[in-house]
């Protein structure tokens, strides 16, 4: 299956020397909203732990003409004091992050009868708590620049009642409700928030770790459409999401799945 970059066919004046900070941006859906942010002339931090992948993408966008230099900052997100750390340098140096896009998550499996205490924190941590402090973080430059736009990603997993990851899930499930939440406490300073709600997108890591001949015909049987749900399908809805077109969106799903749920 190609999972190479589409070729994204909306540009978004408004969005043309944004500040946007995006969690987990080294791979997969993070590295398609990195790379198309980069091509709609933001200007673009984004952290993960993975340095080498990371590194990779930046001279990747580097190539593309037109195209924004990414800024990369190796960071472990449930550490929320480096977390908050680098933020404070990322407005230092480019500007308030007037755009904030929580992707960051780990969709590990694991089995309910045997995790202990630990290990459903980190699930929490990874999938959930990094969202609430990075929002906290940028608020204050937000509400100096007279608003911006927070993407929270969740996922469907959850409303179709897949197993064997219940502290994703449950994370993700939360993720909607910290949106809804927060929504009206921030719209008062313009500041709009919404939970971007992927579907089963091939990634290179689910396809490597998840996606089998099982799967395929899961998702050809439960999509109405039929082609596959790819990484800039999400990003898609990211920009608009972002951009000033998307002024008066908050505190809504907004679901990019094929027609799932």
């Amino acid at each position: 299956m190609d999972i190479s970059a589409m070729a994204l066919s909306n540009q978004y004046p408004s969005l043309k020397n944004k500040v946007v900070f995006i969690s987990g941006g080294a791979t997969g859906i993070g590295a398609a909203l990195v790379e198309a942010f980069c091509q709609q002339g933001a200007r673009v931090a984004f952290v993960d732990i993975l340095a080498a992948e990371a590194e990779q993408l930046v001279r990747k966008i580097g190539e593309i003409p037109g195209a924004t230099k990414p800024h990369f900052f190796q960071c472990d997100i449930t550490r929320t004091a480096d977390l908050q750390n680098v933020l404070k340098i990322v407005e230092a140096q480019l500007g308030p992050v007037t755009v904030l896009l929580n992707n960051a998550a780990s969709d590990t499996r694991h089995d309910f009868r045997t995790i202990d205490e630990d290990y459903w924190n980190s699930r929490i941590n990874v999938n959930l708590r990094h969202a609430f402090f990075a929002i906290q973080a940028v608020y204050p430059g937000m509400k100096a620049a007279g608003g911006g736009s927070i993407v929270n990603f969740g996922s469907m997993s959850w409303y179709e009642c897949q197993g064997n990851m219940t502290g994703y899930t449950t994370a993700k499930a939360a993720l909607e409700g910290m949106t809804r939440g927060l929504a009206r406490d921030l719209g008062q300073d313009n500041i709009r928030i919404n939970t971007l709600i992927p579907g089963w997108v091939m990634t290179e890591r689910q396809l490597r770790d998840w996606v089998n001949e099982d799967t395929l015909k899961d998702i050809q049987r439960s999509q109405c459409l039929k082609t596959p749900l790819m990484p800039d399908d999400i990003s898609a809805m990211a920009l608009f999401l972002a951009s000033d077109d998307s002024k008066m969106c908050t505190a809504q799903n907004f679901i990019v799945d094929g027609g799932w749920i």
